[in-house]
């Protein structure tokens, strides 16, 4: 991960633009129109959809638009795991930088060159866009307490001062992306923030602005959904990354409430009044005792959690192998491929389908990586 402090050296800087999407004809072109066709230190610029099972036309509206790549999922697996998939798929296909963006055009597609500038300088690894939450308007104001509320618990359970945690406009560069893992099935964007903060990423947010709302929100169903949904991963990401003092702090309410009925207890018990207080001796030993078990259970999830860290550190290595294979066998197939276009067919019904729709073999070739056009039917970590 140590790319920030260091100028990127490259001679050849691919950026990969993905969007998720689920059912967003009405929207994508709109969107796609949009993003940037040339950014000043960018050589070249892809773009990338994840399907999500949509069963409207919008794998149809980004095939006549021209993306570079789709991922396609036959059923609707969740924005998380196909945030997921579009990272391995963009990883796959060479990109030293990585932008995720909305279908909505929520955010504005010139803002991207803002976005990755930190990366491009080398001052960090990971960015994130920041909304301007009290003046979009059409953030209801108890949704602008409760995103101001959110960012702010995040912050704390990630040691990071990012401003606008549930933005989903961020960037990454191609060593942050082989580090990311998502657990929860329901947003990435709380999880990779508190990983990211909890492994010393360079992390960092620029100010970005938004457009007009196109549609609702189809992440959450109701505000007190999303605030549930929401707290139980941030408190599942503190868990995982600081198991010993999310366990240690819990612990201490047990514990310091028994030791307060022991004192009770001990009063009346030097008063000469002890035998009528039994109950509080029982009840105040039951309390320590469960605090301290909770503190043991801790130490336990400490151990794990150190064995997270080297497992972690082994699929990044895996994931660094994977993907440098994937590239010198799509250096040998690039010149057989290249002037072709199409799309996989189903395949397996549990893996992402990724269908090539824009040859683009001369810049592939200065990569040697495979053109845009080759199809694939591997498994992502969707």
């Amino acid at each position: 991960m140590g790319t920030a402090g260091k100028k990127h050296k490259r001679e050849y800087m691919k950026l990969i633009i993905q969007i998720p999407c689920l059912n967003e004809a009405d929207t994508l072109e709109i969107a796609l129109n949009d993003l940037p066709k040339s950014i000043e230190g960018i050589d070249e610029i892809e773009y990338l959809i994840i399907n999500d099972g949509s069963v409207d036309n919008t794998v149809e509206v980004a095939r006549n638009w021209g993306v570079n790549y789709i991922v396609s999922f036959i059923r609707n697996k969740g924005l998380a795991k196909g945030f997921m998939a579009g990272i391995d798929a963009c990883l796959r296909n060479g990109a030293d930088i990585i932008v995720n963006t909305d279908a909505d055009n929520q955010y504005c597609g010139a803002d991207i060159e803002k976005l990755i500038k930190p990366i491009l300088d080398g001052k960090a690894e990971v960015v994130i866009g920041e909304r301007p939450i009290d003046s979009t308007e059409h953030f209801s104001p108890l949704k602008k307490k409760l995103q101001h509320f959110g960012s702010f618990v995040v912050r704390i359970a990630s040691s990071t001062d990012i401003p606008d945690a549930p933005s989903g406009f961020r960037a990454f560069s191609r060593d942050a992306a082989m580090h990311l893992n998502v657990m929860n099935n329901y947003t990435y964007t709380l999880e990779t923030i508190v990983q990211a903060g909890r492994t010393n990423m360079a992390i960092t947010s620029v100010p970005v602005r938004t457009n007009g709302e196109l549609r609702k929100s189809r992440l959450f169903h109701s505000m007190g959904a999303y605030v549930k949904r929401s707290m139980i991963t941030i408190i599942r990401a503190f868990m995982m990354y600081r198991s010993l003092t999310f366990f240690s702090i819990l612990g201490m309410i047990p514990f310091l409430t028994g030791i307060v009925i022991m004192i009770r207890f001990l009063v009346y018990f030097f008063m000469g009044a002890g035998n009528g207080h039994i109950q509080s001796l029982i009840f105040g030993s039951t309390f320590i005792m469960l605090g301290f078990m909770t503190f043991v259970v801790g130490l336990q999830a400490d151990v794990i959690a150190n064995n997270r860290k080297l497992l972690e550190d082994i699929q990044y290595r895996v994931r660094r192998m994977d993907y440098k294979e994937e590239s010198r066998g799509d250096s040998v197939m690039q010149n057989l491929r290249a002037n072709s276009a199409g799309s996989v067919g189903d395949g397996d019904r549990s893996e992402p389908k990724r269908e090539g729709v824009k040859a683009d073999g001369d810049k592939a070739a200065k990569r040697g990586k495979k053109p845009a056009s080759e199809d694939r039917s591997k498994k992502g970590n969707g």
